[in-house]
């Protein structure tokens, strides 16, 4: 199994809370982790393991399910029951659909990955979700709304040959939590997911200079991404930028691959 960079999902009343967190009331789940990125050849099984633990004063109930996903042009995850076109949860096995961890414990959870003899290269993508079996309540003074607790684990799974082939377009500037920045348009010609990485440098039209670091967005194949290049300075990790501003560095993705950039965005 390799673990690497971790995502969570979480959706308690329909906010999100600490990187795999989900907090409501009696609801006070945390999984490790909160993503994987798993390898299995073709022909082979894969196991793993999710550690739940319940940090509320009473033992807690939970379903746990697979699930297709889905990200949408703005970073939003959307989780389908439905077994969709293509979807490889098939070849997914989990220990048990219910389980109840004690009040302040931890359980190890096992799933596998069973990969048919001659599946063809490419990413396998799904979700196993935590869900509060018993319904906790929010809100404030006589309104109390019953509400149930989700946490969504995302799961990569690398079957034989498959990479990210990331192609940089743009540039463009776009806003970012309501401040405009850099942004570069990504496209992945690749049979796997990437992630841009990077350190890159640049001077705006006053002269003042910052360092920048992609967004750490996951870029589907076959699909298009902006990914935002975020400012910072020694002494501001939120500086409004004096467009235009001229960017130099290196982009960085997938294994060692590489490319130089030098790019004004006005």
């Amino acid at each position: 199994m390799i673990a690497k960079r971790l995502l969570a999902v979480t959706v308690a009343l329909g906010i999100a809370g600490l990187p795999g967190t989900a907090v409501a009331q009696t609801f006070a789940a945390m999984v490790s982790p909160p993503r994987f990125e798993l390898g299995v050849a073709a022909g082979k099984t894969e196991r793993a393991v999710i550690e739940i633990s319940n940090r509320s004063a009473t033992a807690s109930r939970f379903h746990i399910r697979t699930a297709d996903w889905t990200l949408t042009p703005d970073m939003d995850v959307q989780f389908q029951d439905a077994l969709q076109s293509g979807s490889c949860r098939p070849w997914v096995a989990i220990e048990r659909p219910e389980v109840v961890v004690p009040a302040g414990g931890t359980l190890r959870y096992r799933f596998e990955v069973a990969v048919p003899a001659g599946a063809p290269a490419g990413e396998c993508r799904f979700a196993l979700m935590i869900d509060g079996a018993d319904p906790s309540t929010a809100g404030a003074q006589n309104l109390k709304l019953p509400i149930t607790g989700r946490i969504g684990v995302i799961v990569y799974v690398d079957v034989g040959a498959c990479a990210p082939q990331l192609e940089v377009f743009g540039p463009k500037v776009a806003s970012l939590n309501g401040q405009l920045v850099p942004t570069l348009r990504v496209h992945n010609a690749g049979n796997a997911h990437g992630r841009m990485s990077g350190f890159l440098q640049g001077t705006d039209a006053k002269g003042i200079a910052y360092d920048f670091i992609p967004a750490d967005f996951p870029i589907m194949p076959q699909e298009e991404r902006a990914v935002f290049l975020i400012p910072s300075t020694a002494t501001d990790e939120h500086p409004t930028i004096n467009f235009p501003v001229t960017v130099r560095g290196t982009l960085e993705w997938g294994a060692q691959q590489k490319t130089k950039l030098e790019q004004t965005f006005e």
